[in-house]
């Protein structure tokens, strides 16, 4: 599927990524610095690197398969995401930020207490491990076919390039590779999209072909109908908002810049998201043959990248699988530099080695994070043998069943003051057992042979819509847990040490950053990452020089000029804030 013209784009994008692990290596002198980049990172690096710890190939591969079925709905999922990080933007990223932790758990013992931090800390592990391979499977698949190679072969390769990265250079590697990989991102799948709709003919017949229900944002076209969406904005909104995720903000100096990063990530969900998902549509309405292909269960699935081969010049193919293969390597990086921070950070410190200097925490946080990598890699192997079941499916449910009931009580105990610390391991329990339940009643023999009426209908209503109601059901009935723990208890709720710790916690939360704890930008990295920029970009315009069409000429300058720009404004606004001193 690829010419030696857009294998060429491939190893340099992959290449390009292992030296910026090389260039941050000696980043990590302590744990914060490791984990969360000392709190000197810009907020546009850290508001790029949420959107693309946000999503991964799977966008591109089951979500454009939903596309391709059954319409525009699936946008919903991303303005979903657009929704959660403007609550950020609102209320939650400031918060993150002020609590002064160096990782998230760090933030939920202060909150919590140290129980709840080994079993968020021993959920959040296997969970994001899980998750990590979930992600590297859904590249995979997209890959196979692009390169011809074994399915396995690729998950493996691509596993251990991202596990490189986020090992050897830590969270600064992971948020400049984040940042640099959006801006591959967002202009080649602005070209794809624009060269699939005048491929199937114009804009004209990219409206007219399509069918009617693939307009329907009510879902109801989509046999998922308005409860699907409900629950799509409740998980999305409940999961990006928990403390679990305080860990993207704590990279800033400050609340301010906080806010502006989750502004920044929120933004690009909404108008950049619209963008991913006409390639399948103008594939559907171009009556695209999609054919079969080895591991993918839907061959809809496939929908982006065979029109995408069909309709962009030579060169901008290869520039659309980095950018589409940078969607899952940001999100796994993040993760498993996060992971390495909370084993690290609430395990290995307080547990096994209380007394280890920062030089022995860096280490482990290293060695950690290849030992998830690899983890996750096996998980993606494993998920490869599943050949029933899409990745869109795989996803969702992983969402409902394992993310959800970890989320709900994060999410509540920053809103919840007063509430005692056994609701939050309480309410995982409960959200696990009514997912449990929700799960497997439907498709119980016991089900099947009730007799027609309303708990019939619910209950087939549930073993269709299984996502839908495990997710309404643990979000509802795990709010209403947590709540109700929470006014019950009373006078109860805590010791008086915890006491005194909760109270510390929101009043370091409602406080500011002070100047005296303010860090300073780095602007020596920050320019760094602009010649970063400055570097891919002439990569780009060099291909564009020697490409062997006047289309791929025009588009290829198009994504080079962005990233020359981006990487000039960087460079420009780094040197104003900070003039030299005569």
């Amino acid at each position: 599927m690829l010419s030696p013209f857009d294998y060429v784009v491939v190893l340099f994008y992959l290449l390009f990524l292992t030296s910026i692990g090389w260039f941050f290596r000696h980043t990590g002198k302590d744990t914060s610095e490791y984990f969360r980049g000392g709190g000197k990172m810009a907020w546009w690096m850290v508001g790029a690197s949420g959107f693309m710890g946000a999503f991964s190939a799977w966008t591109f591969t089951g979500a454009a398969g939903l596309a391709y079925d059954h319409g525009f709905v699936v946008i919903i999922l991303y303005w979903a995401n657009a929704l959660g990080f403007f609550f950020n933007w609102s209320y939650f990223a400031r918060m993150s930020r002020n609590s002064r932790a160096i990782t998230a758990l760090e933030a939920v013992r202060a909150r919590l207490g140290p129980v709840n931090e080994q079993v968020f800390t021993w959920l959040q592990v296997p969970f994001q491990v899980l998750q990590a391979g979930i992600w590297l499977y859904g590249l995979a698949i997209f890959c196979t076919p692009v390169f011809g190679l074994d399915l396995r072969v690729t998950i493996v390769v691509c596993g251990v390039v991202v596990v490189f990265v986020a090992a050897a250079g830590g969270s600064w590697a992971v948020v400049a590779g984040d940042f640099i990989q959006a801006l591959v991102l967002v202009p080649i799948t602005l070209v794809a999209a624009f060269t699939a709709v005048q491929y199937i003919g114009g804009p004209s017949r990219f409206l007219e072909a399509l069918p009617a229900t693939h307009w329907d944002l009510t879902a109801a076209a989509a046999d998922f109908g308005p409860w699907w969406i409900i629950a799509v904005l409740l998980e999305k909104v409940t999961n990006i908002n928990g403390l679990n995720y305080a860990s993207r903000y704590l990279c800033v100096s400050d609340g301010a810049t906080a806010r502006k990063a989750a502004l920044f990530a929120a933004l690009l969900f909404l108008v950049g998201s619209v963008f991913w998902f006409i390639p399948p549509l103008a594939a559907r309405a171009g009556g695209l043959a999609l054919g079969t292909h080895a591991g993918v269960a839907n061959p809809a699935e496939m929908s982006y990248i065979m029109i995408a081969a069909q309709c962009l010049p030579v060169g901008l193919l290869g520039l659309l699988v980095t950018g589409i293969i940078s969607s899952t390597l940001s999100s796994m990086d993040s993760g498993l530099n996060r992971n390495a921070g909370i084993f690290v950070r609430s395990f290995y410190l307080p547990v096994l080695r209380p007394a280890a200097g920062e030089k022995e925490l860096v280490l482990a946080g290293r060695l950690t994070t290849w030992a998830f990598g690899f983890l996750a890699i096996v998980m993606a192997l494993f998920y490869s043998t599943w050949r029933d079941i899409g990745v869109f499916q795989l996803m969702m449910n992983f969402s409902a069943l394992v993310a959800t009931p970890y989320a709900v009580p994060l999410f509540w105990c920053l809103l919840v003051r007063r509430s005692p610390d056994w609701a939050a391991w309480s309410t995982i329990l409960v959200c696990c057992a009514v997912g449990g339940a929700v799960s497997l009643v439907p498709q119980s023999d016991w089900a099947a042979a009730l007799a027609p009426g309303p708990v019939a209908t619910a209950l087939a209503w549930a073993k269709t819509q299984s996502y839908v109601a495990i997710t309404l059901a643990n979000v509802v009935l795990g709010s209403l847990w947590f709540l109700g723990a929470s006014v019950l208890a009373g006078q109860r709720r805590l010791t008086p040490e915890r006491t005194t710790q909760v109270a510390q916690f929101f009043r370091n939360v409602d406080t500011d950053i002070s100047p005296a704890e303010l860090e300073q930008p780095d602007d020596k990295r920050h320019l760094g990452i602009a010649l970063m920029c400055l570097v891919y970009g002439a990569f780009i315009a060099l291909l564009a020089v020697i490409s062997p069409s006047w289309s791929g000429r025009l588009w290829l300058f198009f994504c080079a000029l962005f990233m020359i720009g981006v990487g000039l404004a960087i460079r420009r606004t780094t040197r104003r804030a900070n003039p030299p001193t005569p």
